[in-house]
């Protein structure tokens, strides 16, 4: 990774004209659009699902680190939720997003990157684990102006029962999921994960479970 990319990577500013700067290949636009005109019409059959918020959750011990080192970032204040509404523009950058960072970013476990077990950061080097690759997503979102409310770090029990973290983004057609194991934004409902907890849409510093609220991990994989 060179200088000006890292650079880059550390700069509000510069987030913002990497993500202005995203493209991605013309199938990949019409699939985009193809999966957003497949989104729920509102019909019985197509019910918007959304998932179940339980109570307060301990935050990740990866959370709470990175906010002692990023205290500015995480200094926020209480909110009212807001959800995206979804159009083809919206839908668009989610999958720019999610592509970019997932081609941009390598994966690399925590022990072999810093030689500790959990630590959440950004990527600045290109490498990174599975919340490293969120937290990136998430700011370059923040950047182009998308509300905080909207953006969740989430913890889940992937395909192999093992801890890793996604972005749900909820939308007023539901909640999609960007995720470095997947190359596809999908509904969180069709990823096959186990939903563990979550940021409140009302404030980043509180964590809620989701369904059943057994096991949640402390700390999160690398891939």
């Amino acid at each position: 990774m060179n200088k000006s990319f890292k650079q880059a990577l550390r700069t509000s500013s510069a987030l913002v004209i990497a993500f202005s700067a995203l493209t991605i290949a013309a199938g990949n636009a019409i699939a985009a659009g193809e999966r957003l005109a497949s989104l729920s019409t509102g019909q019985p059959s197509e019910r918007i699902v959304y998932a179940t918020v339980g109570e307060p959750s301990r935050a990740p011990i990866g959370w709470v680190e990175f906010c002692i080192e990023y205290k500015s970032e995480c200094t926020t204040r209480p909110s009212a939720p807001r959800d995206i509404v979804l159009t083809s523009k919206t839908w668009d950058d989610l999958v720019k997003v999610n592509n970019w960072v997932n081609d941009s970013i390598k994966p690399i476990t925590d022990v072999d990157h810093w030689g500790t077990v959990e630590r959440w950061n950004y990527p600045d080097d290109g490498y990174g684990d599975c919340e490293d690759y969120v937290l990136l997503k998430r700011k370059m979102l923040i950047q182009a102006g998308w509300p905080r409310e909207a953006l969740l770090i989430t913890v889940v029990r992937d395909k192999k029962g093992e801890g890793h973290a996604v972005l749900t983004v909820k939308t007023n057609r539901g909640e999609f999921i960007l995720d470095n194991q997947e190359s596809e934004v999908l509904a969180w409902n069709k990823t096959g994960y186990k939903f563990v907890k979550r940021q409140s849409q009302t404030d980043q510093n509180v964590w809620v479970a989701l369904g059943e609220p057994r096991g949640a991990p402390a700390t999160v994989s690398a891939r």
